[in-house]
């Protein structure tokens, strides 16, 4: 079995992911590309991510995570639930404030079904980049500790970007 995979549902509107294993640097590209086609959806409504089968997630990952939840947020106004019963998970996902902008439930959910795998895509470096910059300036924007945790990583990120 690979080290990661991201299944997805959709019925009426609510999308389900589910995050198994390391979900990092590596889907970006992916996941940047199930957050457009989502949100993109005249249809959506809002997003239930399940974390219950993460091992690792890293901070571009969680960037996406917030920009699908403002996204559902904006469109919807329905608050996005995430489902952690990792307590290392959600000690991470609390500490960059995202039990503002999603609620988060430390239960397995009891029945989902009907997921399917979500192919992995490839990325050019360039691409990659400009997903990373793209994510943490999301996570930054959430409160002042994530600003100041992140800002040398994205002016790094950005003086790269310009040569």
């Amino acid at each position: 079995m690979a080290g990661y995979k991201i299944l997805q549902a959709e019925k009426q509107g609510i999308y389900v992911l589910k995050f198994i294993g390391e979900i990092r640097l590596n889907l970006c590209s992916t996941l940047d590309n199930l957050v457009e086609s989502i949100t993109q959806d005249p249809q959506f409504k809002t997003v239930v991510i399940d974390l219950t089968e993460t091992e690792v997630i890293d901070s571009t990952t969680l960037g996406l995570l917030a920009k699908i939840a403002m996204a559902a947020q904006q469109q919807s106004h329905f608050l996005p639930t995430l489902i952690s019963t990792n307590p290392d998970i959600t000690r991470i996902i609390t500490s960059m404030g995202f039990d503002k902008i999603f609620i988060i439930v430390r239960e397995p959910a009891s029945r989902i079904e009907e997921l399917e795998e979500i192919p992995v895509l490839r990325a050019s470096e360039h691409q990659v980049r400009d997903k990373v910059l793209d994510a943490h300036r999301v996570l930054m924007g959430l409160n002042n500790k994530n600003r100041e945790e992140f800002k040398n990583l994205v002016r790094a990120l950005e003086c790269e970007e310009h040569g």
